[in-house]
């Protein structure tokens, strides 16, 4: 058995193993009927299925079974994994194909097989992520991968089931390039008694060495955030690098020092790192510490809204890579309030050609919104601002074209006269 001596606390039990061949059967008898009006969401293939699309009755199914949809007649025009939520159904495949080893084994192939031909697996960088969700056509899976190590996180119910399926296509596609699975799903499935943490395949000591763009990073899967790293700004940081050279830069909401670490590397004078978390700070100066530039480096432990209000000292460039200020439509107004204060405590206080690097990562402030939330904030402050770039996520978090909802991330370089 691939899993390893840990695979029983997973609790996958009726999901796999002995009753796979009965459960499975049950589950391909479940249909979900949608409504004639609501088909053009299928015609243009996008991946959710709204409950109020669904025309049948659903009391009986289970968070993650396997269904079929169908429309009036009978026709199936798509499977996926169904949830008692507000998005009824993830769609897996469109048309009458069936979800099993073959498919998640091809699905998890494409998905390696794009970041290596992107040239994600170097000796240099050992950091990226291999499935991301819809942009991958596998919605409610993600998977990190550190330096041999593959870190799942489970974003529905019925990915978790799947995982007997995820695991031997991970350790297909990967090969000698993975050392362990590690399954990291309780924080994104909270409300699930049955679902639990652990290695799925192989094992691994945590902190573990993996490298971005040659810097050495600790990586802890265990006790992080998200899969223990924000595996998304690596371009950004990278881009960073690029105008750090004999600079003073300040990273804000620094969380393990990503962009400190990337400006260090390629010539920055000095680098102050800050956040409200000490835990944060603590992942920062070991990741100093690992790379030895602790002579260059300053840590502080503050809140950046009120530390941007009166900066004490004058820098070069500033980054604002804050967490998601809303995670739903209902708060998108306030956040916006709140890009805009934090923005505009930092223009009027960086130095007359500093320049900022300011980004959102709430999917419901689109990049035209956070745009004109940046240019708001410029008005209010009477400065004189250029936009030099525009910044979004990397490669290996593609959008599915049928999914826009999938562009979580955007960013701007401006530069302050």
């Amino acid at each position: 058995m691939i899993y390893g001596k840990n695979i029983n606390f997973l609790r996958i039990r009726r999901y796999s193993f002995a009753g796979a061949t009965i459960f499975a059967l049950r589950i391909m008898k479940r249909t979900v009927s949608i409504h004639p009006k609501k088909l053009h969401s299928i015609e243009r293939k996008h991946p959710w299925i709204f409950s109020g699309a669904i025309t049948s009755k659903t009391d009986a199914f289970e968070d993650g079974d396997l269904v079929a949809l169908t429309d009036s007649k009978g026709t199936i025009l798509a499977r996926g994994h169904f949830q008692h939520a507000t998005i009824a159904v993830r769609i897996l495949n469109f048309g009458d194909k069936p979800i099993d080893h073959v498919f998640f084994k091809n699905r998890v192939s494409n998905a390696v097989q794009t970041r290596r031909n992107s040239d994600l697996f170097r000796d240099d960088n050992s950091i990226c992520r291999i499935i991301h969700g819809e942009g991958d056509g596998l919605p409610g899976l993600i998977v990190d991968y550190y330096a041999g190590v593959a870190v799942v996180q489970c974003h529905s119910i019925g990915m978790y089931r799947e995982l007997d399926k995820i695991v031997p296509a991970l350790v297909s596609a990967l090969g000698d390039d993975l050392i362990a699975v590690y399954s990291k799903s309780s924080e994104t499935l909270p409300d699930r008694s049955d679902v639990e943490d652990g290695y799925l395949h192989g094992e691994c000591e945590t902190p573990h060495i993996a490298l971005e763009n040659g810097v050495k990073f600790n990586i802890d899967w265990i006790t992080g955030q998200k899969t223990g790293f924000f595996i998304d700004q690596r371009e950004n940081r990278l881009l960073l690098a690029k105008y750090a050279k004999g600079k003073k830069v300040l990273n804000t909401f620094c969380y393990s020092g990503g962009f400190s670490l990337l400006a260090l590397q390629n010539g920055a004078n000095l680098v102050h790192s800050l956040d409200s978390s000490k835990k944060a700070i603590e992942l920062t100066d070991a990741n100093i510490d690992l790379n030895g530039f602790t002579d260059q480096h300053k840590s502080i432990v503050a809140d950046a809204m009120n530390y941007m209000k009166d900066l004490p000292e004058d820098y070069d460039i500033i980054v604002l890579d804050p967490p998601a200020f809303a995670k739903h439509r209902n708060k998108r107004h306030k956040a916006v309030q709140g890009y805009k204060r934090l923005n505009a405590h930092t223009i009027r206080q960086i130095k007359p050609g500093g320049i900022i690097f300011t980004f959102s990562c709430s999917q419901v402030v689109d990049k035209q919104l956070f745009t004109n939330t940046v240019i708001a904030a410029a008005i209010e402050t009477g400065r004189n601002v250029r936009i030099l770039e525009q910044l979004h996520q990397p490669m290996d978090h593609p959008i599915s074209a049928f999914h826009p909802e999938g562009e979580y991330l955007k960013g701007l370089v401006i530069q302050v006269d």
